[in-house]
């Protein structure tokens, strides 16, 4: 048997769904090279917006066949003054041939293939693959939460959940279909009782029996009952079980002295993309904000990515704090629990070893997953210190981030999908 199947979802206006969908599978590799350059070269604001995507002549041509001229031939150019027969031509300047947005004054240039890339296929390629690691549900079996469902309509149930317009429909139903018949029966007979009252002398025996029956047929009808048990319909409501999926990310960056600018710059980026990544792919999740120097605050996101306070560096404010909110705010039975800190390592040398602490005794048993990414390349003391938890505690990753060029690498790394056993 031929199956064919057809794609009536409609097109945008002078587009073409099939054929678009079969040219980004054919470029995917260039689309997303050019995902991968838009981190490093346009604003992190702009990441969401569409971005134009440029292939290379060369790389959307076809092949062809065709006629060699064959022959031996001269050509005479008009106006040539530089050239004479036998000398070498040089290949055109730079310019001519590469983007083919202008022609060279030396040279012919021919223009490559640009193509706009929607919001919507601009992130469906960033986030390709990604997804937060280890991502289970919290009240797993034990602790499972319910959610009452409707579920139809049922003859019992609690007269709470009674339906009053499928019940008198019910009853309007069967009323009809209990006294039609009665009421027909009864009008016939009162139609023979008044033919048979013109002549009392004659019929009187057969005139007691009518009105007797027309008697009986009217108490039938009384006592059919407006409503009855059987007529009742009650809202079915069943239990499903719901998923405890809701999430936490904190986000804990260092603004102390030590961070210049750039520093600051690549842990933006991250946090950038970690946020845009987060709110794509979860609805209900909550961000928590957390900046530190000496003292740590949670903040707003505004102030987050562009208050220009600084100061010193004392990482374990930032853990207690985080710490504090996680005990008031979020349980770790009902709320998957996330982190991600970004700093240059640099750190009192007595405070690191009280980060270690607090990690291991306190906040990582209550993590589904927590990030450490250092933007300096040096392995100071808190690195040192990190890396004795990241070996007994496969929850716990770290990396390190010299340049723009290595955030998204580097992201894909700490949150590529996993396969939960």
């Amino acid at each position: 048997m031929l199956h064919q199947i057809i794609d009536r979802r409609l097109s945008g206006k002078n587009k073409s769904i099939a054929n678009r969908e079969r040219f980004l599978r054919r470029f995917k590799n260039v689309i997303q090279r050019s995902v991968s350059d838009a981190i490093r070269d346009r604003s992190i604001k702009e990441i969401e917006h569409e971005k134009n995507i440029v292939i290379p002549k060369k790389d959307v041509s076809e092949p062809t066949f065709h006629h060699g001229r064959g022959g031996k031939n001269e050509i005479v150019h008009p106006g040539n003054a530089d050239y004479v027969q036998g000398d070498k031509i040089p290949r055109p300047s730079s310019g001519a041939g590469k983007k083919g947005s202008q022609a060279s004054k030396e040279g012919d240039g021919s223009d490559d293939f640009i193509f706009q890339l929607s919001r919507e296929e601009f992130m469906q390629y960033f986030f390709e693959d990604l997804e937060l690691p280890r991502l289970v549900q919290t009240n797993l079996m034990s602790m499972a939460s319910w959610k009452n469902v409707r579920a139809g309509h049922s003859i019992d149930g609690s007269p709470t959940n009674i339906d009053i317009v499928r019940s008198l429909r019910s009853s309007l139903g069967r009323r009809i279909a209990l006294g039609t018949p009665l009421a027909s029966q009864l009008k016939k007979m009162e139609q023979r009782l008044e033919e048979l009252t013109k002549d009392d002398s004659e019929h009187s025996e057969e005139i007691d029996v009518v009105a007797t029956e027309i008697q009986v047929l009217r108490a039938r009808i009384q006592h059919i009952p407006f409503i009855d048990p059987f007529d009742l319909r009650y809202i079915n409501r069943v239990k499903h079980p719901q998923p405890s999926s809701r999430a936490v990310m904190f986000c804990v960056m260092d603004v102390s002295g030590s961070m210049d600018e750039q520093r600051k710059d690549l842990s933006k980026r991250f946090f950038i993309l970690l946020y845009l990544f987060l709110t794509r792919n979860y609805e209900h999740i909550d961000v928590v904000f957390i900046r530190h120097h000496t003292r740590a605050d949670e903040v707003d996101e505004d102030t987050f990515f562009h208050s220009q306070e600084s100061g010193g560096t004392v990482v374990s404010s930032a853990l207690e704090l985080m710490q504090k909110i996680i005990v008031e705010r979020y349980p770790s039975s009902e709320w998957n629990i996330y982190a991600a800190q970004a700093s240059d390592g640099d750190n009192w040398n007595d405070d690191s070893p009280k980060c270690k602490q607090i990690l291991e005794d306190k906040t990582l048993p209550l993590l589904r997953y927590f990030a450490y990414i250092q933007v300096a390349e040096a392995e100071q003391n808190l690195w040192n210190e990190y890396q004795k938890i990241a070996a007994g505690h496969p929850h716990f990753a770290m990396k390190k981030v010299q340049s723009a060029s290595e955030i998204y690498s580097v992201f894909r790394e700490l949150f590529e999908k996993q396969t939960i056993a």
